[in-house]
Parts: C-alpha cells; structure tokens; sequence
C-alpha cells in the first residue's frame, strides 16, 4: 500500500493488511453513543460485512464488532491505507480521465493530517464531518475513479459508493448526496443509530462534497465578518486596538487568531483543548497562550468563553472599563452533547468521560453552562460589548436550555442578538459575494502566485465599473489576496479562497482557463466554492436567516442548486442534510469544476457559475431584500436569456388592516 497505483487497485483482500488499529500519535474523534438495540447493534455489523466476501467475515465480525462497542461505529481501521494522505500533483494518479483525478486529488486533501482534524475516522472539520463512513468505501472509490470513463458517472450514497453508471460527457462524474433522510425520521437521536448502522452519513459542507481546503477558508470569511462588524457597529473598518473575544480554537474555529490578527484587531479566543491549542501556536496562528485570566486581562491592557466573560464583567463592574469591542462563538454547538461544546463545570478529561457514561447529566450541565455563558453575555452587552451568532447555532441552543436570549416580537429565526448573516453577511450574499475557491492540482505554488495575480487583475479592473458597496468587497478581497501570501494560509492543496459576485467569479474562472491554455498555468485547476454561499445554503438560523417572507424553513433553493450546477457543467456536485448548524437544520450543496484550459471548460464555468449565483439571488429578491433586487436587475440587463420574477411592493399595511379586519 506504499503508491496510488496501490491504493487504486481495490480493497487489498488476499492477504488481508495487518489491523494496526488507531494510531495513537494523532487526535482521535470521540466515542459515539447509538444506543443500539441488540438487534440493532447486529444489524450494523451485518452492514458492514456486506463490503467483503464471506471468506473473510469470520475474522473481519470480532473485530468489527470490537470497534463498534469500543468507538460506537465501524471505521474498518484494519483497512486504513498506510501511504501518507495529501493531495499529490494531479499526473500521479493513474486514471483514465483528468476529471476523475481531480476527484482523487480533492479525497485525499480532505484526509491529509495536516488538514483533517481526525484523519483516522475520516472526519475533516467539525468534530462529525465525514468524508466517508468507513475505509471500504475509501479503496472501492478510488477504484472506480481509476477506471471510470467520461461516459460514466460515479453515484454516491452518505459514503456509499453505489456504483458506475453510464451517463453522457457533459455530465458529471461524480454525483454525491450525504444524510437525505426522511424529514420526520431527521433527528439527532435517528442520526446517531444510523452513522453507525453504517447507512447515512453527515458530511458537513465541504467535508463530504471533496472541497474543503484547510482552515484558510474560514480565515477568510472571519476576517470579512470582523470587518464587517466593525463598520457596522464600531463605525469603521480601522479595528487597531478594538478587542474581539470569542471561544473555539478547532477545525473551523481555530482560523479566528489568525483573522483577527489580519482585520487589525486584538483576537482573545478561549479553548478548552491543549491538543489545538498547541497546533494553533505551533501554526504561528497563535501569539500567546496563557491559563491566567488576569495576566490575559492585563495583557489586552497592554497592547477575552464562559469564566471568562465573567471575568470581563467583573471587571468592568469594578473598574469601569469595558475591555471587549466585538464578541461571537465557535463552539462546535450543532453537535453539543458530542464533543462540541464543553461545560464549564467539568475539567476536558471529566466532560470527555460523562458524556458516554451519563449523557442526560452531561446533557443538563450543557444547558446550565450555556445559561451561565448567555447571562454574562447579556450582561457585556448591555455595558456596550457587540455581540453575534456565528452561525454555530449558539442561540438556537442557547433558547432550548433555557437561556434569556428572546427577542419579544422577534419571528420564528430571530433571537436577541442578530446572527452574522442577518447583521454582517446577509447584504454581502444579497450583492452576490460568496466564498469562491480554486486548487491548483499541479501542487506548484508557483500555480497559485500567477492564479492569485490573476484574481487580482481581474477583480481591479471591474472595480473602476461596479457600485461603491461592491467596490468595497472587491478592495477588502484584494487585500486578503495580498495577506494571504504573506501569512502563509496554505494548509494541503496550493488554494485560494477569496469572497467574489458573480461577475467577479465568471472573469476569474475565464482568465485562469485562458492561462491555462497558454502554460502560464502548469495544470488543471479546481474551481469551488463553500456550500455556506448565496444560493448553496438553506439555513433558517444562518444563511438565510435573513429572508422574512416566511420562506426561512424551505429548502428548494438549495436543492434547485444541486440540480441546475449538474446540467450546467459540473464535473461533480454534493447535497447535504446537516452542515454549519447541524443534522436536521440545513439542506446544503457544493460544486467542483475542473478547468483544463479547453473551450468546453470555458463554456461549462459561464453557464454554471452565471446560474449559481443568479439563484440565490433572485430567491433572496422575491423575499423582499433591496440589495437583491437591485443587484438581479442589473444582471438582467447584462444577461439577455435571464428572465426572473420580480416582487411587486406592498407598502400600504392599511390595506392588509382593512382586508383582514373585513
């Protein structure tokens, strides 16, 4: 198992590799709790065996079993391949198609150690966002990508791969749906028995979609909310010597010190793990760590999250100095009673210990934790501290454990403090910017310096012909493309990340295939996006937490999404139950689309890209948002073909009293 040829020839059978088990030099993901019936628990091994011939069930059942008592689910370690997992140049993989590669390049990204927070059990980001479900599904992929043709598409059931169909050229390759379970059946308590039953799987976002890119996404996006934040509530985007605290140092929550750092501001982020705390500040993400809340204190001074906020507010009451500015969490609260949020009342090891053997006492002392939390929260605030949901679902569970955090006459996703989209984001998804991304997969950094040169031409010249909201987006992005180089963002594949409209997204992906064309870009380049985007995303508590027609709760444009990016050119596209704000919460998709420098991908990157922004945002119109309207009028007048319904206004209330009265 020592090459790519190797891990592409299918499940290594005869012999069987050794089981060297969980390695224990890595962070491993915590122990799950179906709760299995034993009936259940039988059911789950029979799955799993399904995968191997029954030569070999008599030795592969004991220890299938063995794992699924042990870690509450069958990860098949036995079959975890020992050839070290990154995202090789794209011409190492022995593949048919250059597409099929691609895909290749994108897997084993996601599962690159560097990059995955618990490669062993193939989870990406977020504590429970999985690649796949188990190893067998990882060499039966590989072997079907290696063999597949451009008249095959490879369909993907939560992990599952079910196999090549024929399809047509133009179609994608890989087509992928993770957690699509019955609405009624869409509980946290459904989804634990089935992951281990091995027959759904909750892929996050980007996790299970092949295109996550390491931390410097959401690096990104926070530097843009903090800034963001900053001219909305501190009046400037100049945040030299404003202080932001928040929590959460993980996957997705450890790029917070690092884009705090690039906003300009003071980042004070609580942790309760020394294992990211330590690979943060090995990063050079993190300046300092420190256990002593008043050498931190002291240190703010110089130049804060539960006992902690606490502490800021002692210390207002006696000083009267408010040391906080911005505040938000990222803790990992879709998955709180799992490894995503840890009560202040118990010690890590003590939390890790009781949320497997009592998980109703772990489950109370989360909800008196966050009553705690919210309460010194509330109490900063109203001393001038500006707070924000992240999108984490924090005030989703903050209200379900019984916290003050309801906003009277608020309607049904609003609570008393706004979420990031409604308040920051919202407007930036209303314009069209969302989180469009690029992998350079001849692996050459040298590939992403020129393709990084030609976002920036691109987004410089159309800012001389744009509004000065969005000539605004288009300053802050050129920006980042400047400190990402210079704060070294690349974690795994050579990637960039910027926020961009439409209009931006469709000249970038033109100049990069044009550049390929021409050899100034060595390889092929993946273009992508995050699913949490203006038309990726239906999330009542985040992504469209800002459309107040009502329509919070539907999921057709997530789904429309999916569908129309798969005839439009896709080379792969994913849909998602769960992601962000957790399993039941969120229908979500994503997109991958390789550039190879041909007409055909040229033409592929217009129709698709035009249509996967265009969609949100004549969704987000027809709910009322002005900055959509103006923003899908203007796009109609540049797109002859693009004919989209648009609201009328219905000023008069009057006329609705009278009505309704009458």
């Amino acid at each position: 198992m020592s090459s790519l040829k190797e891990i592409c020839a299918g499940l290594p059978l005869d012999p069987l590799p050794p089981n060297r088990g969980r390695d224990p030099s890595i962070p491993h993901a915590l122990v799950r709790t179906p709760n299995f019936t034993p009936a259940e628990e039988r059911l789950a091994l029979r799955n799993a065996l399904r995968y191997f011939p029954p030569n070999l069930h008599a030795t592969l059942a004991t220890e299938f079993a063995q794992e699924l008592r042990q870690y509450g689910h069958i990860y098949m370690y036995r079959f975890c391949p020992t050839l070290r997992m990154r995202a090789y140049p794209i011409d190492q993989y022995p593949c048919r198609t250059r597409q099929a590669a691609s895909i290749m390049l994108m897997i084993m990204n996601n599962l690159d150690p560097a990059v995955a927070q618990f490669p062993q059990e193939l989870v990406t980001y977020g504590g429970n966002g999985q690649v796949f479900s188990n190893w067998a599904q990882f060499w039966l992929v590989f072997h079907y990508l290696s063999t597949m043709t451009e008249e095959q598409t490879l369909v993907m059931y939560s992990g599952h791969p079910l196999g090549l169909f024929p399809s047509l050229p133009s179609s994608p390759r890989c087509v992928i749906t993770n957690g699509m379970v019955i609405p009624n059946y869409s509980s946290r308590e459904e989804y634990e028995k089935m992951f281990a039953m091995g027959i759904t799987m909750y892929g996050q976002m980007t996790a299970g979609s092949y295109c996550y890119i390491g931390p410097q996404g959401i690096v990104h996006g926070t530097m843009l909310t903090v800034l963001n934040a900053g001219r909305r509530y501190l009046g400037s985007g100049d945040l030299r010597g404003r202080v932001f605290v928040t929590s959460g140092l993980g996957g997705m929550s450890g790029a917070q010190a690092k884009a705090a750092v690039i906003a300009g501001c003071v980042g004070v982020i609580a942790e309760v793990d020394e294992a990211p705390l330590k690979k943060r500040h090995e990063q050079g993400w993190l300046m300092e760590i420190t256990s002593d809340l008043s050498h931190c204190i002291q240190r703010i001074r110089y130049s804060i999250a539960i006992c902690f906020r606490e502490c800021l507010y002692q210390e207002y009451k006696k000083t009267g100095e408010l040391l906080v500015d911005l505040g938000s969490d990222q803790t990992s609260l879709h998955n709180p009673f799992s490894g995503g949020y840890y009560p202040v009342q118990l010690a890590f090891r003590q939390a890790n210990q009781l949320m497997n053997t009592e998980p109703e006492r772990f489950k109370t002392l989360v909800h008196e934790s966050l009553r705690r939390q919210v309460a010194a929260i509330n109490k900063l605030s109203d001393a001038g501290m500006f707070f924000w949901d992240y999108g984490n679902a924090f005030l989703l569970e903050a209200q379900r454990a019984g916290a003050l955090v309801e906003k009277k006459g608020g309607g049904a996703t609003e609570f008393k403090y706004p979420s990031y989209v409604q308040h920051i984001m919202g407007d930036i998804f209303s314009l069209g910017f969302g989180p469009f991304r690029w992998v350079c997969t001849s692996g050459d950094p040298a590939d992403l310096a020129e393709t990084d040169a030609i976002a920036t031409a691109v987004l410089e010249e159309i800012s001389s012909t744009v509004t000065e909201r969005v000539r605004q987006q288009y300053s802050d992005n050129i920006r980042w493309i400047c400190e990402a180089g210079k704060h070294k963002m690349v974690v795994g594949s050579q990637a960039r990340i910027l926020y961009s409209d439409q209009r931006g997204r469709v000249s970038i992906a033109l100049a990069i295939n044009q550049a390929i064309a021409k050899g100034r870009v060595s390889a092929p380049v993946v273009i992508s996006r995050d699913h949490h985007d203006v038309s990726g995303t239906d999330s009542p508590f985040r992504e469209t937490s800002n459309v107040y027609d009502g329509s919070a709760f539907c999921a057709d444009m997530a789904v429309q999404n999916f569908v129309g990016d798969a005839f439009r050119g896709a080379t792969w596209v994913a849909l998602h139950n769960g992601g962000g704000v957790g399993w039941g919460e969120v229908m979500n998709g994503g997109f991958g689309l390789v550039l190879d420098g041909s007409e055909d991908a040229g033409q592929r990157a217009n129709l698709m890209l035009n249509w996967d922004v265009s969609n949100g945002v004549a969704r987000r119109c027809w709910s009322g948002n002005a900055n959509a309207y103006e923003t899908i009028q203007r796009t109609m007048e540049d797109q002859r073909q693009l004919r989209v319904t648009m609201p009328n206004p219905v000023p008069e209330d009057q006329i609705l009293d009278r009505a309704l009265q009458g």
